[in-house]
């Protein structure tokens, strides 16, 4: 697929590049000890191409993308004779102090995100550019997953592996009975979600206990109100936040939260794929994982999709669909067996071996084998592809300690009582972004 580089990342990457922010926060002892489990003192032999050992730190510590990435090691290992070791800590553990584990003993190599938090790091000099790795694998990837491995100084730090869409899941079988068709503009989804709770049932599944979910339906909202572009200066504070424009955003939310599960901040994600998998909640809201939670095939075989409705700028033109992968770190940098195994994920053979366990997610070289991609996969993939910008969602796009700090209580905040104060988050993030 092909994206185009102003509309898409571009506009990312020349709003973004030059931020500073210092990610802090507390540790708890546990998780201290968890990352430090992340690097044992053998792991890493250094010294260049003779080094036949490498460590892999994952934050993809639920199932299916726990064995996926097995996978991708097993499938390397007997291609090149590397032996890969590899430490997953819990994924909101890993995400959210990641900053102390690359400036201590990390692994090898991590997963990690593209955009404004790959950047960052790159920035700061924590982790290793892999030039020599796009020389071998550029020709696998268009120009916007390109641009989006690349930082301020213009070098590739980062190897794509999959990305997926956002959007609304639902199960064609209750549509079916109940005789529901896809909205495609806001007023209808209102429509829709009434007729469902007419029915009995929870219209939108909606969980936000580890405060991350919340923020694509922000994004989707924003975009679908004042523009992709709107979203893009905004996380980067070229917009205020205290505006109409964002006030606007939180009204039409407003008008989805009597139809989104009460109970939403007592739920994880999974738990909130359960309710749609069960058919006690008509959709859900969220990223095409959600997927990966369906283990019955009948139910996984059930799901369909439809991308989220007009509002008022640019129908459904944008799309949230952020890139996973790899990347190396400073000590990383010095180990050619972690700088192959970036090599290997930038292949079909590497990709195809992930995709084999886990086809909730859409691989990203031009050579995959996408001849088992079922239907829905095409449907992804296909939304991807014709879509004019893609976001690589709020705590991605935006500074950390905004995303983090502010936004998650603010919009925790919002969905206990339906009120915001957008003077305040203006006033913190005037703060956070003039101490960049």
């Amino acid at each position: 697929m092909s994206f185009d580089k102003a509309s898409a990342f571009g506009k990312i990457a020349e709003t973004q590049v030059s931020r500073r922010v210092l990610m802090g926060g507390a540790l708890s002892a546990a998780t201290i000890t968890a990352l430090a489990a992340c690097s044992p003192t053998g792991g890493s032999t250094g010294g260049g191409a003779a080094s036949k050992t490498a460590t892999f730190g994952s934050g993809s510590s639920d199932d299916v993308p726990k064995r996926a990435y097995a996978a991708v090691v097993e499938a390397f290992q007997k291609q090149s004779g590397v032996e890969i070791t590899t430490n997953t800590v819990a994924h909101n553990d890993f995400q959210n102090n990641i900053n102390t584990y690359l400036q201590g003993a990390p692994d090898d190599m991590f997963t990690w995100f593209a955009g404004y938090r790959m950047r960052y790091y790159a920035d700061k000099g924590l982790v290793a550019p892999i030039d020599d790795v796009w020389e071998t694998i550029g020709g696998n990837y268009g120009e916007g997953l390109a641009l989006a491995s690349e930082a301020a100084d213009g070098k590739k730090y980062f190897v794509p592996n999959y990305n997926y869409p956002w959007g609304f899941f639902y199960r064609k079988s209750v549509w079916a009975e109940k005789g529901y068709t896809e909205p495609t503009t806001f007023d209808e989804l209102i429509a829709l979600s009434k007729q469902m709770q007419s029915d009995g049932m929870t219209p939108i599944a909606f969980a936000d206990k580890d405060g991350w979910p919340a923020m694509g339906t922000f994004d989707y909202i924003n975009m679908r109100t004042n523009g992709y572009q709107f979203h893009v200066d905004l996380c980067a504070h070229e917009e205020s936040w205290d505006q109409q424009k964002v006030k606007d955003v939180f009204d039409n939310w407003k008008q989805l939260l009597p139809f989104q599960s009460t109970n939403a901040l007592g739920m994880t994600w999974q738990e909130g794929a359960q309710s749609l998998g069960d058919g006690s909640a008509g959709m859900y809201l969220l990223g095409s994982f959600v997927t990966q939670q369906f283990t019955d095939p009948a139910v996984l075989a059930d799901i369909d999709f439809f991308p989220f409705p007009e509002i008022a700028v640019e129908g459904r033109e944008a799309v949230e669909a952020p890139i996973d992968g790899l990347m190396l770190t400073k000590r990383g940098g010095e180990n050619q067996a972690a700088r192959d195994f970036l090599a290997f994920m930038g292949t079909a053979a590497g990709q195809e071996a992930y995709f084999s366990v886990d086809t909730a997610n859409l691989m990203t070289v031009k050579d995959a084998d996408t001849s088992s991609y079922t239907e829905f996969n095409k449907k992804l993939a296909g939304v991807i592809s014709d879509a004019k910008s893609v976001s690589q969602f709020f705590d991605r796009d935006a500074l950390p300690a905004m995303a983090n700090n502010v936004m998650i209580p603010a919009l925790q905040g919002f969905l206990k009582d339906g009120t915001i104060d957008t003077a305040n988050l203006e006033a913190q993030a005037t703060a956070l972004y003039a101490a960049q």
